[in-house]
């Protein structure tokens, strides 16, 4: 009998080598090998079922033809959007999060809206007591379309099995033949021709592999859902995030009521799109319009000074946050600068920008600013009202709440032109705002009798601040 071979695999990219190695050559980081055996390779007979007998060939690009790929509702608009517009058959799809972050919740209420389709849900952490007690907590009146639906004739299309082992999951198909598959988790799967231990590089990357042959094969989507590490990443091998066709990422924090689905990688649509959900005792409740949530309730004519309002843009959704930042003297002589939900290194940039430019000195001062509702903004058209609540917390003046602001700051103090405009004033003008603050280059082509918000151009920080201050 011949003896298994030893190999390592680098968790962070799979790189292989025949020996451990402190470095990894491919991706530079450092102790991330881990060792499996190499076993002699069987032709696999769990998705033979599913094999095309077609012989590939070479064929002229221009022969190919195209059309639009089709998309399954999900009857969920947050969840279509950050899809694409829909999910496409025959694709395999990662949804990645924390524990207790709610990734399951969000699965298992999407599949039970789905009408006319049946589900395989295939569970390797929960029981099927476990996951019924769960739909049962979820508000059917706050999920279904029709009120005359009931609960039990939807969760009739859902199929739950509770199995580790691939190749047995693999027999479930064949007898059930659904319209979509769920994965929870893939860290949970296991195969039969790998020696190791579940959630192992090899056992994942070898079960990932045949759930996309499945996949591509059946023309049937696969929704897996799998684990993060403490970096944040999906814990196994890189090549798990390569090997699906959309990677998602659900993001926030247990202290919030908000979550946010990200998109990573989409191959069949952007990864600027971003799904907001407000976490309720029934699940996960779609927000339509985030910039009426994210805005703090304060009552008129109250005015706090290091509060600042910017409409930012994520993906094709305008969105209007609210920018908080506190200045205060440094306690230990070193001054400290903070940022939550924005970039540090930009943070720095426009301080810099602030005492090089406009003339106010910062340097024994602390700077801390944090986007309010617990999300993450990477639009640089936040910076001027990243500046307006620096200074007004500086001069501890409040910024009147019926201002907002759009406009990416320049080295040199110039306030350059932001992407979709329009679509920033139009939100700004619907939710009452009585003023915008915007760069005097966006004003070309723009029609301002169209819209009730005064639009104020400036073309430097100095402009803004006047406009603000005085």
């Amino acid at each position: 009998m011949a003896k298994d071979k030893i190999a390592y695999v680098c968790s962070s990219c799979g790189y292989d080598s025949p020996k451990w190695i402190g470095k990894c050559p491919a991706c530079g980081e450092w102790n991330t090998f881990q060792e499996y055996r190499v076993g002699k390779k069987t032709p696999s007979t769990a998705t033979s079922e599913f094999r095309l007998d077609v012989k590939s060939s070479p064929i002229s690009m221009s022969k190919i033809e195209t059309e639009d790929e089709p998309r399954i509702n999900m009857q969920d608009g947050e969840l279509n959007r950050v899809l694409g517009g829909g999910l496409v058959p025959g694709s395999m799809t990662l949804l990645g999060g924390e524990p207790g972050i709610g990734k399951s919740t969000l699965i298992l209420q999407t599949v039970m809206r789905l009408k006319g389709m049946k589900v395989l849900y295939v569970s390797g952490e929960e029981s099927a007591r476990q996951l019924k007690l769960r739909a049962d907590r979820i508000n059917p009146n706050a999920i279904f379309d029709s009120p005359h639906s009931t609960q039990e004739a939807h969760l009739s299309n859902v199929l739950v099995v509770c199995e580790a082992m691939i190749e047995i999951v693999f027999e479930h198909i064949k007898t059930v033949a659904p319209d979509l598959v769920v994965i929870d988790s893939i860290q949970t799967m296991a195969t039969e021709a790998v020696e190791s231990s579940p959630g192992s590089v090899t056992q994942i990357r070898e079960c990932a592999a045949m759930l996309l042959k499945y996949a591509k094969e059946s023309n049937t989507p696969v929704i897996v859902i799998g684990h993060i590490n403490k970096e944040g990443t999906i814990a196994g091998p890189k090549i798990l995030e390569h090997m699906v066709d959309t990677v998602l990422q659900f993001e926030g924090d247990q202290h919030y009521m908000y979550r946010i689905v990200r998109a990573i990688k989409n191959r069949f649509g952007s990864t600027a799109e971003l799904g907001i959900y407000e976490m309720v005792q029934n699940g996960l409740r779609p927000v339509e319009n985030p910039s009426e949530l994210l805005l703090s309730d304060v009552k008129d004519g109250e005015e706090l000074s290091g509060v600042a309002v910017a409409c930012s843009i994520e993906g094709v959704r305008p969105l209007l946050i609210e920018t908080q930042a506190l200045v205060s003297t440094a306690a230990y002589g070193t001054p400290q600068r903070s940022a939550t939900g924005f970039d540090l290194r930009r943070l720095n940039m426009l301080l810099a920008v602030l005492e090089k430019r406009v003339g106010f000195k910062l340097p024994q001062r602390d700077v801390f600013l944090n986007i309010a509702g617990g999300i993450r903004v990477t639009d640089p058209a936040i910076d001027l009202s990243v500046i307006a609540a620096v200074l007004s917390s500086n001069v501890d003046t409040g910024i009147p709440r019926d201002i907002c602001f759009a406009g990416e700051v320049g080295l040199s103090g110039e306030v350059r032109p932001v992407s979709r405009i329009v679509q920033r004033i139009a939100e700004a003008d619907k939710l009452g705002f009585r003023k915008i603050i915007i760069p005097k280059a966006n004003m070309n082509g723009i029609d301002a009798k169209k819209f009730k918000i005064q639009i104020v151009p400036v073309r430097k920080v100095e402009e803004a601040l006047r406009e603000l201050f005085g």
